[in-house]
């Protein structure tokens, strides 16, 4: 009989952790979601081999350990629990793992640098403890401490910055705890958010020519260190990267941009056959939400109008995770719509001749105007995509290359 581990929270909702565990070994995975009154009971009788341990039951575990890894006694945190043959609990922290190895992945040296960490959690004790160990100087910012985000001018000699709070996490995408060009120093930013796979903090980052990197990496190192000592055996570091482009490949979004009439829509359709994803389509959201078709919009609202509910439509849209989506041709003329396709998407530009482009129904494709409104929107196609697809042949085809461009993007 396949043994029986599983994670442990309160309230867990959509986890990931079932799908990493999945591909680390063979044993069964549950989500365990109990209150604070059942969880004596549980740890005591429950039929489990190993958890994970989250949110709000990290400290209060810690009690029921006949035994603690040397991490888990300095922080007197516990996320991994394993059953030992006598039935007592052997309790460690594989958090401090999963930082470790998403530091050093980041390739950044962080000796002798000054970090503020947002957030005084669980999960801020555990990156200091891990930068003061490579030699870094932390600072926790949080609202009631000496240091807090009133008074961050203090810290504008910064070099890391590492987000351990929830700002800016699915559903609440678009929200930063601050404001990165106050720190002008800042050689690297870490979020340990992997929903969205970009937070707004870290599209700052991106945007400022700061190295970014988002917590997915931290998730499956922590993950394989607490299966490895479910299984009292060793995971190379092969499998690892493999898990995490798996996952990373699962949560983007495929983002098709490009002119009216250049196949978005066809070719999403046969994306979604061919991967399994629903497909999503901006402008029909659009005229769902409107009651009108884009034409009856336009002649209404104008363009402006048009482009409010546009970027309403993408705003709940680039939320999503692993959907494809096709978006109307003009999106990219409001940049603030770059941020929601981005957080969650890879974004590819199809291509075809303008003049075979139709356009009848397109309120803003008049065949007189068709060439320079390409000449418009041309560098705003180049700024937002990853990748440039030429869709000159059939739709299956045109897919294919945009799938097999997808994998390598997520691979890197």
């Amino acid at each position: 009989m396949a043994m029986q581990c599983g994670l442990l929270g309160r309230k867990l909702g959509h986890s990931y952790s079932p799908a990493i565990h999945a591909q680390l070994g063979d044993y069964g995975y549950a989500l365990y979601e109990k209150e604070p009154e059942e969880l004596e009971d549980f740890l005591l009788r429950g039929e489990f081999h190993g958890l994970n341990v989250t949110i709000p039951y990290k400290k209060a575990v810690v009690p029921y350990c006949a035994a603690l890894s040397e991490t888990a006694q300095l922080l007197q945190s516990v996320n991994t629990l394993v059953r030992r043959p006598d039935g007592s609990l052997y309790g460690a922290n594989t958090d401090y793992d999963g930082f470790a190895y998403l530091l050093r992945r980041s390739g950044v040296d962080v000796a002798g640098k000054k970090a503020l960490i947002l957030g005084s959690g669980g999960a801020s004790v555990t990156v200091c403890a891990v930068l003061k160990k490579l030699g870094a100087q932390p600072v926790v910012i949080s609202r009631s401490s000496e240091n807090n985000y009133e008074n961050l001018s203090r810290h504008k000699d910064a070099q890391l910055l590492v987000n351990t709070t929830p700002v800016g996490m699915y559903p609440h995408n678009g929200a930063a705890a601050v404001d990165l060009t106050l720190f002008p120093h800042l050689a690297a930013v870490y979020d340990l958010i992997y929903n969205p796979a970009r937070t707004a903090l870290l599209l700052q980052a991106e945007s400022l020519g700061i190295p970014a990197f988002d917590g997915l990496a931290m998730l499956v190192a922590q993950a394989r260190r607490s299966s490895e000592l479910f299984q009292d055996t060793s995971i190379g570091e092969d499998v690892l990267l493999s898990i995490q482009h798996s996952l990373r490949s699962q949560m983007q979004n495929i983002v098709l941009i490009g002119m009216p009439g250049c196949g978005k829509s066809t070719v999403a359709a046969q994306l979604g056959a061919m991967l399994g994803r629903e497909v999503w389509d901006s402008d029909t959201l659009v005229e769902e939400t409107a009651h009108k078709s884009i034409p009856e919009i336009f002649a209404a609202e104008g363009e402006a109008g048009f482009r409010c509910r546009e970027t309403e439509a993408l705003t709940q849209l680039g939320k999503r995770s692993g959907i494809i989506l096709a978006t109307g041709g003009g999106c990219v003329t409001q940049p603030e719509n770059y941020a929601l396709l981005r957080q969650n998407g890879v974004l590819v530009w199809l291509q075809r001749p303008v003049e075979t482009l139709p356009t009848e129904g397109r309120p803003l494709s008049a065949p007189q105007n068709l060439q320079a409104l390409y000449q418009q929107r041309k560098p705003l196609y180049a700024r937002f995509a990853h990748c440039t697809i030429e869709n000159c042949h059939t739709p299956a085809d045109t897919a294919q290359a945009v799938k097999e461009a997808f994998y390598e993007i997520c691979r890197h």
